[in-house]
């Protein structure tokens, strides 16, 4: 019953529930939308405050602390992509290119999912490492690496070199603001933090819901369009995420993190990225086909860690932790 009712007060919270009202406007061929430099905005705001947030704790923890998380973080980015990409490649065979797209996606991580997390484990007043921001920008690029390494090594279709890909990582918006905002948070003064808690802490919760309302739009579209897409596929679309949680799971709980902690790396090790691989995988991979790795990572995966994965992550890890 603990698991039903975690469920339930995920679906009625605000932001899933901005999520579906999203994917519901586009079966009813509503005119809402969202104009793209708003868009942008809300972006640019949600990075920021996660990563000033995770600054802040960082300059409150030990190297110590961090050691062994950044350790596991650099661990898991670097195996999931691996066995996603042995598993599409041998079970699923799907082409060098298709395999190596879903290896990076699924070995990176999904701000957006980690945000949601956040926000339900706050609801229900379960304690977790400040530091996790920290976590979620490192995992962002041994995935992408490592997808583009093995694409290389199996096929000839990769046609940028290895150097330009990790390019594309770093240089991107989300790694930039990410980086952007764990410095400030981690140099900032006292009086400085309080100056700006107003804007960058006090309104996430609302800009979120704003953010997942026009992702719920996105989401939809994608979903409508995949009518075609393998059954294999979108089976592993779902499978695929319970299983990667299930080793960050570990992972964490191994190392001594707190469960809130632990239900975070699960989330970060099992969703998928739709911001940065996607940018990595199309200069890198061009004859991968976005019909497999956007709608896979985007379309399925990220509603069901939204509305089932996140509370599905904090009941598996009762059995871990003895709740």
């Amino acid at each position: 019953m603990e698991s039903i009712s975690l469920l339930f007060a995920n679906l009625i919270s605000p932001p899933v529930i901005a999520f579906a009202a999203g994917m519901v406007a586009i079966y009813v061929r509503s005119d809402l939308k969202f104009p793209e430099q708003v868009y942008q905005a809300l972006t640019i705001y949600l990075l920021l405050a996660i990563g000033f947030k995770g600054g802040k704790a960082i300059s409150d923890s030990s190297l110590t602390e961090l050691a062994g998380p950044l350790g596991i973080t650099l661990v898991i980015g670097s195996l999931i992509p691996i066995l996603v990409f042995l598993f599409t490649r041998k079970i699923l065979k799907l082409r060098v290119s298709d395999a190596a797209a879903l290896a990076a996606h699924y070995g990176s991580v999904s701000a957006v999912t980690f945000m949601a997390c956040l926000a339900f484990l706050d609801q229900q007043d379960i304690p977790y490492e400040k530091f996790m921001p920290a976590i979620m920008a490192t995992m962002e690029i041994p995935a992408i690496f490592v997808a583009m390494v093995l694409a290389k090594m199996f096929s000839a279709q990769a046609k940028t070199p290895l150097k330009n890909s990790i390019h594309e990582v770093i240089t991107g918006k989300t790694f930039i603001l990410l980086i952007c905002g764990i410095v400030c948070g981690v140099t900032a003064s006292d009086q400085s933090r309080a100056l700006l808690e107003p804007f960058l802490i006090s309104p996430f919760y609302g800009v979120l819901m704003l953010f997942l309302l026009e992702m719920g739009l996105i989401a939809g579209a994608k979903i409508k369009e995949s009518k075609g897409i393998r059954k294999s596929l979108i089976a592993f679309a779902i499978v695929s995420p319970v299983i990667q949680a299930m080793i960050g799971l570990l992972l964490a709980w191994s190392i001594g993190l707190s469960q809130g902690g632990a239900v975070i790396f699960a989330v970060l090790a099992a969703s998928a990225s739709y911001i940065a691989a996607p940018a990595a995988v199309r200069a890198s991979l061009p004859n991968a086909d976005p019909a497999v790795y956007v709608t896979t990572s985007l379309g399925i995966t990220f509603p069901f860690n939204l509305v089932i994965g996140i509370p599905l992550y904090l009941a598996m890890s009762n059995l871990l932790y003895g709740q």
